[in-house]
């Protein structure tokens, strides 16, 4: 069982979601993706962003937030990123269970979502004020190898440069 969680609320664009599930697999990371989804996880795209790694993600979809909320205690501590808050994510001492939530690329998390976990909410800062947001697997890649950064003093024998 893996230590680092990505979760994903009702994500819509697939390359997005293929792209953050090879960084699950980059970070040692289990990928939850909470249904509705915008797509089908047989698209051609979302094979295509995730190459042939893709079958190795280890995945698990959630019918709802409901469901995946109830499992949430056994996994870890959440940290729900959106932007506009002010505590940076740098900032945050990621604990040994880290679940990483994020929400779909054209809204965000659910206001009701949001609400209720305000001391859990975190940002990725950005100097420029007028940019909304950065993209979703890029966003999580960030927030994932912070976890991975604090975890590994920024160096782990286990871990390898990219090609």
């Amino acid at each position: 069982m893996s230590s680092l969680h990505i979760a994903l609320v009702e994500p819509e664009i697939p390359w997005n979601t293929g792209n953050v599930g090879r960084t699950c697999l980059a970070v040692g990371a289990e990928l939850h993706l909470i249904e509705p989804l915008g797509f089908s996880l047989a698209e051609r795209d979302l094979r295509r962003a995730g190459l042939d790694y893709w079958p190795r993600v280890r995945l698990r979809v959630w019918p709802a937030w409901a469901a995946f909320a109830a499992a949430l205690p056994g996994l870890g501590e959440p940290f729900f990123f959106t932007a506009g808050v002010r505590r940076c994510h740098f900032d945050v001492r990621f604990p040994a269970e880290t679940v990483l939530v994020f929400g779909r690329e054209s809204v965000g998390l659910p206001r009701p979502l949001l609400d209720a976990h305000r001391d859990r909410l975190v940002a990725i800062p950005m100097i420029d004020p007028e940019l909304r947001s950065l993209n979703l697997s890029t966003a999580a890649a960030v927030a994932a190898f912070e976890v991975v950064r604090q975890r590994h003093g920024g160096v782990d024998p286990g871990l390898h440069g990219a090609r």
